[in-house]
């Protein structure tokens, strides 16, 4: 089997095409008035004439080889299609001020903090958790604070996915362009979750709402976003991180030195509660142990679809038997063109 692994790169050929145009209709700019053309005699085409068409026609299909070998031709040497089943998951994760709580940190009896965690680490290493669970899954990644952002579509490509989850991150006092970035959109994170899975073909499409569960901003209601994803057949799995109440929080001083404060935070079960329930989701909270497992179990009797992929295994790259003759003709072309009609084409 063979094919092209950047097709795209065909485009250049239609300035080349255009530049083969150009050289190839020069008309004649210079000539000799003679008259008695009887006296000259038979006229014989020079050699320098012969390449004056020819030189440029090499330099041209010189290039045209070199465009071929860059979108890379190859020969497939060994494929393999695997059925797999999947389900469609797209994990909502809030990153709000109100996620930069340490209240999940690791505690010394005393109550000194062990290990400063705060609650987006958390929900980071619950989310690296339940990618590894789920190796043949979809799985998209979408965040939000004051307003969504989707991070990842679905993909099976989980080390791509990894490396997003690791690049969230809570904004900074320098980085804050807005204070409504410190806030929680819950709605707009979940319209925008709903509305990239609407082309999934999975039969089984669901999201995963990681938040401290108070909406207190965006454009889109709750409510509504919880009529789509049920409209769309999503079912919606919450989970609550944190406690309502005072947590600590590290911040920077005059001297820019890291110091603890407190702030007042609130987990809102009853809205993740109700997300959960009207969708045919179920709600759990990360304090819980077996929470997380109870959900991974509860998402695996869900309807799996079965698709087919394409692995290749083994592949023959051609481009050097284009490349080598394709430079060698622009070296030629090019360079012959230059000493004999002091032109590059």
């Amino acid at each position: 089997m063979f094919r092209f692994a950047s097709p795209l790169l065909f485009v250049l050929l239609i300035p080349l095409l255009v530049a083969a145009w150009r050289v190839y209709r020069r008309s004649i700019t210079k000539a000799y008035l003679f008259s008695p053309t009887h006296s000259m005699g038979s006229m014989r085409r020079s050699w320098r004439i012969a390449l004056t068409g020819t030189l440029p026609f090499l330099t041209l299909i010189g290039m045209a080889l070199s465009i071929i070998a860059l979108a890379r031709p190859q020969t497939i040497l060994s494929i393999t299609k695997q059925t797999q089943d999947v389900i469609a998951v797209q994990m909502v994760v809030d990153v709000s001020g109100s996620m930069k709580a340490l209240d999940l940190s690791d505690m010394k009896p005393n109550g000194e903090i062990l290990r400063p965690k705060t609650r987006l680490d958390v929900v980071k290493a619950m989310f690296e958790r339940f990618v590894d669970s789920r190796p043949d899954d979809l799985i998209g990644l979408v965040t939000f604070g004051g307003f969504a952002t989707t991070r990842c579509p679905l993909t099976t490509d989980h080390d791509v996915l990894r490396h997003v989850l690791s690049g969230v991150h809570l904004p900074k006092a320098n980085e804050i362009i807005d204070d409504e970035e410190m806030l929680t959109a819950i709605g707009d994170g979940l319209a925008t979750g709903a509305a990239r899975m609407r082309e999934s073909e999975s039969k089984s499409r669901i999201m995963v709402l990681l938040s401290d569960g108070e909406s207190n901003t965006g454009i889109i209601e709750p409510a509504d976003a919880v009529r789509a994803a049920s409209e769309l057949g999503i079912k919606v799995y919450t989970i609550g991180v944190g406690s309502t109440g005072t947590a600590n929080v590290m911040q920077k001083d005059r001297f820019g030195r890291d110091v603890l404060a407190t702030m007042r935070v609130e987990l809102d079960e009853e809205e993740l509660k109700m997300i959960a329930a009207q969708t045919g989701g179920r709600y759990f909270n990360v304090r819980d142990e077996d929470g997380l497992k109870a959900a991974l179990e509860d998402i695996d009797s869900l309807e799996k679809t079965t698709i087919e992929r394409e692995h290749f295994h083994h592949y023959d790259e051609r481009f050097p038997y284009f490349l080598i003759p394709g430079l060698a003709l622009i070296v030629f072309g090019t360079g012959l063109n230059m000493l004999t009609c002091r032109r590059l084409l």
